[in-house]
């Protein structure tokens, strides 16, 4: 008996049955606390609006009174983030999953554009968005709010481009018989389908984009120099005064704001997402969020959301109609003669926009750098490169398993999540003073050394996807391996790996991706006057950024993105297409 069925569950809005209109006590706890989430954003987004003058007059300081401010300011960037990560991902994620001669562009762009450092970002950007509000701190507010969502949307787009990719063929073929229309197919199906994988990915953009929280804020590039109040300009400035008692405080800062929006945010929608699982057999332990309990039991509050869902039945139901008649469709495909046309021009276009663009950066480049230092980068990548493959391997071979057994498991998983969520965010920059200390103190190799600080905020990548997919791993086969008695390696081999791999595989690209950006940081740490380089591209680009060497900074991207793309051609888009056409849950 099909308990959950993601068609049925996607039809019913927040869970609600029928309503009491009369107010509780619940309604009032809900909106002291709707009522002091909005009054924060409110005060936040003013301060925002403030004139960039304002960060000469009162700047960044280390008083401790002024930490809940900067840790407000922190959190309202990374969930405005979050929001932009969110619409990137519907609509980019979609179009390459739908779309052939889309993804041919896209999942291409993707890699390129998550090997980008942010650092890389940052030093095109910042000039572009003080220019558009010259004189406020809008500006400078935009470009670290960008910064912040290169380091989620990624993520985020991988997963559900993976997840529409490997729905099973038996929801796909009920949807067929029911002659769903596209975009109820994708309401209706896809998109639920593929929500518990996505909350999961983006608790974990949420926790990444922790660790350049302080290359967002403590914006420097060449002459400029904008510190943003905040968690991350704050930790800038403790390092720069070599002022432990701050960091330490940064640090429970953060582990604050963590714990927030776990509570108020992340685990209401990871019980509310737990509807949409794939099975036929309940499972005996479902999660739980004491802020889900209390919205399920208002009166009030509950009334007014009605209106929201009512509104997305109308807009859906409008969209739907919006549809091209069965015989116009007809008449208008193409022949397959006509289609193979069509893709030849299509890939001749992007093939020939690719060169051009590659033209532009060797025109740029050449104009004021030598091979050597195009033999130099390389060299850099191909030391940077090597690190990553060891720590991916190394990060997968402990993670694997403690997911696994995390994911059946909501009440551990309750448990694990904030810790989770804290220690993926937890910046490498906090470790900088104990790092140097050590290396400097017993002479050590730096580059040995500081490569742990690569995988340090990006081995969470694999360790949450593996939960995601154990968490949706269908009862109902776990309980026929118990009666089978598939044990030990063979459980393995023929049960839980095949589940998780679509999953892994886009854990360990997005941790792949998140290493060579997370080298930026990791490669050169600092402590007070004190600074350690670990050779690689990392070390290079940062060095090139903080002198304002833009050649170098466009040669290291560059050379970067040819590493991320080829090794994620060679290796991850072959597992991902072994993923789809293996690995489906059907």
């Amino acid at each position: 008996m099909i308990t959950r069925p993601i068609l049925d569950a996607a039809r019913r809005p927040l869970g609600f049955g029928r309503i009491d209109l009369r107010p509780n006590l619940y309604d009032l706890v809900a909106l002291a606390i709707v009522v002091g989430v909005g009054v924060a954003v409110i005060h936040g987004a003013r301060e925002m609006r403030a004139p960039l003058m304002q960060l000469d007059i009162t700047p960044v300081s280390l008083d401790p009174s002024l930490l809940p401010e900067y840790a407000l300011r922190t959190t309202l960037r990374m969930f405005a983030a979050m929001g932009a990560s969110l619409v990137f991902t519907f609509m980019v994620a979609t179009l390459a999953a739908k779309s052939r001669r889309a993804e041919l562009v896209i999942i291409p762009a993707l890699d390129i554009l998550q090997s980008v450092p942010v650092l890389g970002f940052l030093t095109f950007t910042v000039v572009f968005f003080l220019g558009l509000f010259p004189g406020s701190q809008m500006g400078a507010e935009l470009a670290a709010i960008f910064a912040i969502f290169t380091a989620q949307a990624w993520n985020m787009a991988f997963s559900f481009y993976q997840s529409l990719r490997t729905v099973p063929r038996d929801l796909d073929e009920v949807a067929r018989h029911f002659r769903l229309s596209p975009w109820l197919r994708f309401w209706r199906l896809e998109a639920p389908f593929a929500t518990p994988g996505l909350v999961w990915n983006a608790m974990m953009s949420m926790s990444g984009s922790w660790f350049f929280v302080v290359a967002s804020e403590a914006i420097s590039v060449g002459d400029t120099k904008i510190l943003l109040p905040g968690i991350g300009a704050w930790l800038a400035l403790a390092i720069e005064h070599k002022d432990l008692k701050a960091i330490a405080l940064a640090v429970f800062a953060i582990g604050v704001v963590i714990l927030l929006y776990d509570q108020l945010v992340f685990r209401p929608i990871v019980a509310w997402a737990d509807k949409f699982r794939a099975e036929q057999t309940a499972a005996q332990q479902r999660p739980r969020s004491w802020v889900y309990d209390l919205v399920r039991r208002t009166h009030l509050i509950r009334r007014l959301a009605l209106p929201v869902s009512w509104l997305f039945e109308i807009v859906s139901e409008w969209i739907d109609r919006i549809k091209m008649p069965e015989q116009s469709s007809r008449l208008l495909k193409p022949s397959p003669e006509t289609e193979r046309t069509i893709d030849i021009l299509w890939i001749a276009l992007v093939l020939a926009a690719t060169g051009y663009m590659l033209w532009l950066i060797i025109d740029y480049v050449s104009a004021t750098l030598s091979f050597d230092d195009l033999r130099q980068a390389v060299t850099a990548g191909g030391l940077t490169l090597s690190r990553v493959i060891i720590l991916i391997a190394l990060a997968s071979l402990i993670w694997v398993p403690i997911g696994v057994w995390i994911g059946p498991r909501p009440a551990v998983a309750q448990r694990v999540q904030p810790v989770a969520q804290f220690l993926a965010a937890f910046p490498a920059n906090v470790l900088f003073p104990f790092v140097v200390v050590l290396i400097v103190t017993f002479k050590l190799n730096p580059n040995i050394w500081l490569s742990p600080l690569m995988i340090l905020g990006t081995q969470w990548y694999i360790l949450f996807n593996v939960i995601a997919g154990a968490s949706a791993f269908p009862t109902d086969l776990r309980e026929v391996s118990t009666i089978f008695r598939v044990r030990h390696w063979n459980w393995w081999r023929r049960v839980m790996l095949p589940g998780i791999f679509p999953y892994f595989v886009t854990g360990a690209l997005t941790a792949s991706g998140g290493s060579w950006n997370a080298s930026i940081v990791a490669e050169v740490a600092s402590w007070g006057d004190v600074k350690l380089h670990a050779a690689g591209l990392g070390a290079y680009i940062a060095d090139a950024t903080d002198a304002g060497d833009f050649p170098r900074v466009v040669l290291g991207v560059a050379v970067m993105s040819m590493f991320v793309v080829a090794l994620n051609q060679l290796l991850w888009r072959p597992l991902y297409r072994f993923a789809e056409q293996r690995m489906r849950l059907n």
